[in-house]
């Protein structure tokens, strides 16, 4: 395991370890910064490194300063959805379904960014109301120094060398945490997915409240397999300092490795306090020089007119071979979230006690 001393990889877990004072920092912050029409970014987490490299040149060419609250994906949208009737925010980068979620409840304001044009159909809300902005895959997550026979399939994560090794995010706040439900259900059906997720559960050390944390208590060898996505994984061993390698199971050992696409979307916050700044703000995320950036950071540009090029872009190429990518309907998603999420509590967590919030490792 790497030293946590190195820089980057202080970097990488500082960055991980304090969303929840980053955001709590950013709130306070945007509530004084509104009267010098500043933007507030309400985001889910793991994109970091690109806020970090394309934020300044808009800052500076637009007078705007933009505040970031950072958190898990189902967490953003529900600290929108409270502040509903005085939104404190502009802009929201979410994962689905919560980004589905947010738009059926009112939360965005339909925007038509010149930029979407460029965006497939297939990937943007036909009202405005969202758009893809750094396309991603679901994936889960080892660390290659103490796991030494990856696992392959859902199976091989019910063997007791995983005993209370096994991690992942809530799915009522983590759209990756939502993701497992939505993958084994997809391979398994509804009634055996869950079967196995209480099977799983036995082996499960907690749950945390985002996917980000994750990455570091693998680094630390706290868990030896958790939950993520290809961008944030890929990213964190890269340019975090990190220790973990994202891998992809299959349903059975005679099975393909699966995934599914598991895009960070865009929209605008109805009535946040600078709607003309959100509106700037997704512009220029959603322009071609920030898209070309995406490949540095391991994500999948949005649109369709940007390549995913470089050292960075080969190895997601890499990494997604030979991966079956299966379609998810989220629509259907949306319909079932709400059920899924209470069969997980009360037939997978039940009365086990089990943590389901983690924020930081102890």
């Amino acid at each position: 395991m790497r030293s946590t001393n190195q820089p980057r990889a202080t970097a990488g877990i500082v960055r991980k370890l304090l969303p929840a004072l980053v955001a709590a920092a950013a709130f306070g912050a945007s509530l004084s910064a509104h009267a010098a029409d500043a933007v507030v970014l309400y985001t889910a987490d793991g994109l970091e490194n690109l806020y970090k490299d394309v934020l300044p040149a808009f800052e500076k060419k637009e007078g705007i300063k933009v505040n970031i609250v950072t958190a898990g994906s189902g967490e953003v949208v529900n600290r929108a959805t409270v502040e509903k009737d005085s939104p404190k925010a502009d802009v929201l980068v979410t994962l689905p379904p919560f980004i589905q979620q947010a738009a059926q409840t009112g939360l965005l304001q339909n925007y038509q960014s010149v930029n979407y044009k460029n965006v497939p159909a297939i990937a943007k809300a036909s009202d405005g109301a969202w758009a893809t902005f750094v396309n991603n895959y679901f994936s889960f997550a080892i660390n290659p120094e103490v796991v030494k026979n990856q696992p392959k399939t859902f199976a091989d994560l019910l063997h007791p060398d995983y005993s209370g090794k096994v991690a992942y995010s809530n799915p009522a706040t983590a759209g990756d945490g939502m993701a497992v439900i939505i993958l084994t259900t997809s391979l398994m059906g509804e009634d055996k997915a869950f079967d196995y997720l209480k099977k799983l559960e036995e082996s499960a050390k907690f749950h945390t409240k985002g996917t980000g944390y994750l990455d570091v208590l693998l680094s630390r060898n706290e868990i030896a397999v958790a939950n993520g996505d290809l961008q944030m994984d890929l990213d964190d061993a890269a340019n975090g300092g990190l220790t973990l390698k994202p891998i992809f199971l299959a349903a059975d050992a005679k099975g393909q490795p699966t995934t599914f696409q598991l895009p960070y979307a865009i929209g605008l916050i109805k009535n946040g306090p600078n709607t003309a700044g959100g509106k700037k703000l997704i512009d220029y995320l959603m322009s071609s020089d920030v898209q070309a950036k995406v490949p540095d950071i391991f994500g999948i540009p949005a649109r369709s007119d940007v390549a995913l090029s470089g050292k960075n872009g080969a190895a997601v190429k890499q990494a997604i071979s030979g991966v079956k990518l299966i379609p998810v309907d989220w629509n259907q998603v949306m319909a079932k979230k709400a059920d899924w999420t209470a069969r997980w509590k009360n037939d997978v967590i039940g009365n086990s006690g089990k943590q389901l919030e983690v924020v930081k490792p102890k």
